[in-house]
């Protein structure tokens, strides 16, 4: 750094100023020390801010070497899609084509819906629709000692 005084003119008082030489803030740091420096910033207790003070370094480029840390290494951007050939061939067979097959018609279940009870070897089946009152009774009868 180098320190220079300018005088411009009698009236005016002399004004000082500074040029910067050299590197500047700007420092190389190994990436031995980012590790160290990304990893104690992951300590407990710490605070990015706080680690970064330490090392005079700005909260913003210690949280970009932490994110550059995450990346796995040598992962590559995706590359770009490339566009696939279309090829034309001829038809498999000259047969015209059937059109869309017929959907078949489902038959209700026999049993759809159907409760069957065993109750002391004696079985009853109540179907859909069965009266509730009407079941009920015949399962009391049932159960009833004989």
């Amino acid at each position: 750094m180098s320190e220079l005084t300018l005088k411009s003119s009698d009236h005016e008082p002399a004004r000082r100023f500074e040029v910067f030489t050299g590197s500047g803030r700007r420092r190389a740091w190994l990436p031995e020390e980012k590790a160290r420096i990304v990893a104690e910033s992951y300590d407990a207790g710490e605070t990015v801010s706080a680690v970064a003070r330490r090392y005079a370094l700005s909260p913003q480029q210690l949280f970009a070497w932490r994110r550059a840390a995450r990346l796995p290494l040598g992962e590559a951007p995706a590359p770009e899609p490339l566009f696939v050939p279309a090829v034309i061939a001829a038809p498999m067979s000259e047969t015209p084509a059937k059109g869309p097959p017929k959907p078949r018609k489902r038959k209700a279940a026999r049993d759809a819906g159907v409760i069957e009870l065993e109750i002391d070897g004696v079985a009853m089946r109540v179907g859909r629709g069965a009266d509730a009152r009407t079941v009920a009774a015949v399962i009391r009868a049932l159960k009833a000692p004989s």
